[in-house]
């Protein structure tokens, strides 16, 4: 099945068109802010526009702007060309495509998170969570590595702690989604923010379609 797997929930721009574990269209790149800009031209830049049986997107956790940029045009697409989309988490994303590459039995994703904080999950081998993801201080999510190496775009937050700390820089990429198993890919396509989000109503109530 031809799958459009759409990544923007931190700082990179990615989507791939993918057919099983075969990528046959890819473009990624780190933009910080501007998804909404960068997104449409490369998806349209894909072999036939894109289009394909199903549509996968991250969800989350990550920038507030970007997942909802990622999955608003999944929702949208899904609906023109009358197909499913669902998500995955960006954690789960990163673990896998670190495992690929590395002969750790466990590891720890630390992605960032904004005010300070970054998100943190560690993940056995075979992706099994190993805890619930979390936003965290620098210094408690150092605590939490327990000795597995941390990968993600979160990790200069731990070196300035930890200057030796063996970390390994990354982000999310589309094409590696075909890394995912299936029960890890078949989240609603809503946003899975982790933290409470920066906008409030009067009063300083939470909008309850922003709620973590």
């Amino acid at each position: 099945m031809r799958t459009l797997v759409i990544d923007t929930a931190t700082a990179a721009c990615s989507v791939a068109l993918l057919e099983g574990e075969r990528v046959i269209g890819h473009a990624h790149d780190v933009v910080g802010r501007g998804h909404a800009e960068k997104l449409v031209p490369m998806i349209a830049a894909l072999p036939d526009g894109g289009r394909a049986a199903r549509i996968l997107v991250d969800c989350g956790p990550g920038s507030f702007t970007g997942i909802r940029v990622g999955i608003a045009a999944a929702r949208g697409l899904a609906l023109g060309w009358g197909v499913s989309a669902t998500g995955y988490h960006s954690l789960a994303l990163v673990a896998a495509a670190a495992f690929a590459t590395r002969t750790d039995e466990a590891l720890t994703v630390v992605l960032e998170g904004g005010h300070g904080e970054v998100f943190v999950q560690a993940f056995a081998r075979d992706l099994t969570p190993l805890s619930p993801f979390a936003s965290m201080k620098p210094d408690a999510a150092l605590a939490a590595l327990e000795g597995r190496v941390a990968v993600g775009n979160g990790v200069r937050w731990l070196t300035a702690l930890a200057p030796d700390l063996p970390v390994v820089e990354a982000l999310p990429d589309a094409s590696e989604a075909w890394r995912l198993p299936p029960g890890l890919v078949g989240l609603a396509p809503r946003p899975v923010y982790g933290r409470a989000p920066d906008a409030k109503l009067p009063g300083g109530i939470t909008p309850p379609e922003l709620a973590a």
